[in-house]
């Protein structure tokens, strides 16, 4: 393109914010603008001022009561055409505001611990990260799931373009792959805290690590390619627009520029902490740092800064301090520097950097290919007489060494970087780097005596027999090796067996107008186990005779069609009943179950007064390590209390609650529970598409997803179909939900079930609609 200079230099640098700028993003409006945050508790908007060169402040929007660390747009919607703006905090929340107004339009409260990445995808969903180790799926403002899994710091997320996948990357050094809430897969490589994460395509993604490597990953697990250059941790990743070239920001002060897999350009900065840096629509990178500066890089000509304002950046470079203990510069012994006259020779690569002694100090230059020039990015501190002892361990390709030796292999060439570590092989070093850099092995002798030479008298620092050899991979984690390798795919139903035929059947099967109930009963055989558990209550739990008989009038009410009406006396033994321990109450909740379908017991139970007892009592049976005969009798029950206006308000309003209760019994095998906790979700699906609450689908949509995943039996599986399909019914944003968790892909496999028909049948009609 005309006024492409191919080499990225200074655009402008921002003033404005007062501590470190920890996040970076994009902006959709105004167009070419991004938004900022810092420790400073603030976010700022920016957008390109009208000389083309710089951005102004359009609002500074507070709302955290300590730092901001992340933010990031969710897009556009029908309410909010020019999108939102997320922003998470050290004070455990998310904050969400309108790109104008500086106020939050409200804020998401759920993690207990900094919210230290965020991320969006399609439908207006968000995905959180937090030091609390978790991270938490949101729509408009309700927490949909939250994802458990990792045993650390969660500090970077990604919604994934395919729908229902997202990322999370780990200070336990591991990523994992989520769908629909659960954790489909674990990346392992890094060897140290994941620190961010950035989408290549639909089925690759990058990722950045305190390891200093990026890693370019396949979403079937396997490690694609290792990208080194860093000599510190690397903090941000972000891909340019329509390629797979990208930007890395880290704790060595660079900006690092890769272009087909290879660092292109490094630029230096003059604060030690880079952390975070986003690409801008017309390829400009944005970078934050932690002396409160926001610089813009450019490789546009008309776009560049003046001339004096790159020799004001390059001075505020040449004056900035370098500590050598970061192991940035390699080892530095100040008494065997060259002087200044070691500049006059041109640098070999883009990036290269040179030490010198001038004055008594040391002072660290990078040569420029595109200026032809060697450029100072400051002066070594505290560097006389240093050497690896006293300054630590030395990183090189992710890995911490004793030594990195810079080795010469003639006047003309190239520098070479030789890692060693006290306890290795001298010989074998020599050999592997020989082997590595494509050299002549006549030089085996000469490097391995050079090695010896430098390392003499010295004792082993930290020997580790698990050490990791980055060059032959022994101890290395090699990827396709899990199990989940050798899984089958499942076959595409439209494709394959049981393809898809325009259906003339009418779909008789959602949305469905009435909740399903549990009718079935055998009085005579309840009643015979609650008097044969009677005599093994308690003295004060233990019915009496009249109470029994109480009871039996009560069934008789209830489930036949008996003109006498449940007394008050009835309901009240009855709730003695259900009162007994938890391991003789089963025959008590079965009475319950039929009894609550009578529009008296209903509203005595449901209704204002004794709602919240009840419901608590419900649920207590709803333990995951419970007997499996009152989970079912206590999901029926709930299944039951949607025939009357009074259950189906009280469910209505204990909702949240109840659905959450409710998912903890999917892991148990019990196939007659599974189809309770189906028909629990269906009766609900059904007062939704009623009140068309989105909230209340996104959960029972999320509740759907997560037990599709487990139900075996088929029964339980074409309930959720209706249920699902009742939900989505009628309404667009529902699709979109459903769609963004993957519910489509799970269910495909069910339009080729031979048996029970209506399985089929359903399936195909709940696909037409997504």
């Amino acid at each position: 393109m005309a006024g492409d200079g191919g080499v990225y230099r200074l655009r402008c640098s921002l003033l404005g914010h007062e501590q470190d700028v920890r996040g970076l993003t994009r902006g959709l409006f105004p167009e070419g603008g991004f938004v900022s945050v810092s420790r400073d508790r603030t976010a700022r908007l920016w957008t390109p001022d009208g000389l083309n060169r710089g951005f102004t402040e359009m609002h500074c929007m507070r709302g955290h009561s300590n730092f901001v660390s992340c933010v990031c747009i969710i897009p556009p919607s029908d309410l909010y055409p020019r999108g939102l703006i997320a922003t998470g905090g050290n004070d455990h929340n998310i904050c969400i505001f309108t790109v104008d107004n500086t106020a939050p339009l409200y804020v998401l409260k759920g993690h207990k611990n900094t919210v230290c990445s965020l991320s969006s995808g399609k439908f207006g969903t968000l995905l959180s990260g937090s030091w609390d180790t978790t991270a938490k799926v949101w729509l408009n403002d309700r927490c949909m799931m939250t994802l458990q899994g990792h045993t650390a710091a969660i500090w970077a997320v990604k919604i994934l373009p395919e729908q229902g996948l997202m990322l999370t990357g780990s200070a336990d050094k591991t990523i994992k792959l989520w769908k629909a809430g659960r954790c489909e897969r674990t990346f392992t490589g890094h060897e140290d805290c994941v620190r961010g994460l950035a989408i290549l395509s639909e089925v690759e993604f990058l990722s950045c690590s305190n390891d200093a490597s990026v890693r370019r990953w396949s979403i079937s697990g396997e490690c694609l390619h290792v990208y080194y250059g860093h000599t510190n941790y690397i903090y941000s990743v972000s891909v340019f627009p329509h390629c797979k070239d990208f930007v890395t920001t880290g704790e060595d002060r660079s900006l690092r520029i890769w272009k087909q897999g290879e660092c292109a350009q490094t630029i230096r900065l003059p604060a030690q902490s880079v952390w975070c840096c986003c690409v801008l629509d017309n390829d400009d990178i944005v970078v934050g740092a932690s002396d409160g500066i926001i610089r813009v890089f450019t490789k546009s000509l008309e776009r560049t800064a003046s001339a004096e304002e790159i020799q004001a950046f390059e001075n505020e470079l040449s004056q900035a301090s370098i500590d050598p203990k970061t192991g940035d510069l390699g080892d530095i012994n100040a008494d065997d520097l060259p002087g200044k006259e070691h500049l006059k020779d041109p640098g070999t690569r883009d990036g290269q950097t040179r030490l010198i002694k001038d004055n008594g100090k040391v002072e660290a230059y990078q040569w420029s290919v595109s200026e032809g020039r060697w450029v100072k990015i400051g002066e070594v501190v505290g560097s006389s007489g240093a050497t690896q002892q006293t300054s630590g361990k030395v990183l090189f390709e992710g890995k911490e060494y004793d030594y990195v030796f810079t080795i010469d292999v003639n006047e003309s060439g190239p520098s070479y970087k030789l890692p060693y570590n006290i306890s290795d092989d001298p010989w074998l070093t020599a050999y592997n780097f020989l082997q590595k850099n494509d050299l002549n092995p006549m030089f085996l002798d000469q490097v391995a005596k050079f090695i010896i030479d430098n390392t003499k008298g010295q004792a082993p620092l930290n020997t580790n027999n698990e050490f990791s050899d980055p060059f032959t991979g022994a101890g290395r984690y090699v990827p396709g090796s899990s199990s989940l390798a050798n899984a089958a795919p499942a076959a595409d139903p439209f494709t394959g067996m049981g393809a898809y035929q325009s259906a003339e059947a009418e779909n008789i099967y959602f949305p469905k107008k009435d909740a399903v109930t549990f009718d079935q009963a055998n009085p005579t055989q309840i009643l015979g186990k609650l008097k044969e558990l009677n005599g093994n209550a308690t003295e004060e739990q233990k019915l009496t005779e009249d109470d029994l008989i109480i009871l039996e009038k009560l069934l008789s009410a209830t489930c036949n069609s008996s003109t006498e009406m449940p007394t008050a006396q009835q309901i009240q033994t009855l709730w003695k009943a259900i009162n007994w321990p938890e391991d003789i109450v089963f025959p008590a909740l079965d009475i319950l179950r039929l009894s609550v379908r009578h529009p008296i017991v209903n509203e005595n139970f449901c209704g204002e007064k004794a709602h919240v007892q009840f419901i608590h009592l419900l649920l207590k049976f709803l333990n995951p390590q419970g007997k499996p005969a009152n989970q079912l009798l206590a999901l029926r029950a709930l299944c039951n209390c949607f025939v009357s206006q009074a259950g189906q308000k009280l469910l209505m309003e204990q909702r949240d609650e109840i659905m959450t209760q409710a998912i903890e019994v999917k892991s148990g095998n019990n196939k007659n529970v599974h189809i309770a906790l189906a028909t629990l979700t269906l009766n609900y699906a059904v007062c939704l598409h009623k009140v068309n609450n989105i909230e209340g689908k996104a959960q029972c949509l999320s509740v759907i997803s997560t037990v599709m995943e487990v139900v075996k039996d088929l029964e339980a599986v074409f309930r959720l179909l209706v249920a699902l399909g009742t939900l989505i019914s009628d309404d667009k944003n529902a699709v979109q939900l459903a769609k963004s968790l993957g519910v489509d892909s799970q269910i495909k496999k069910y339009v080729s079930v031979s048996e029970p028909a209506k399985v089929k049948e359903c399936c195909r009609f709940v696909l037409n609609l997504l």
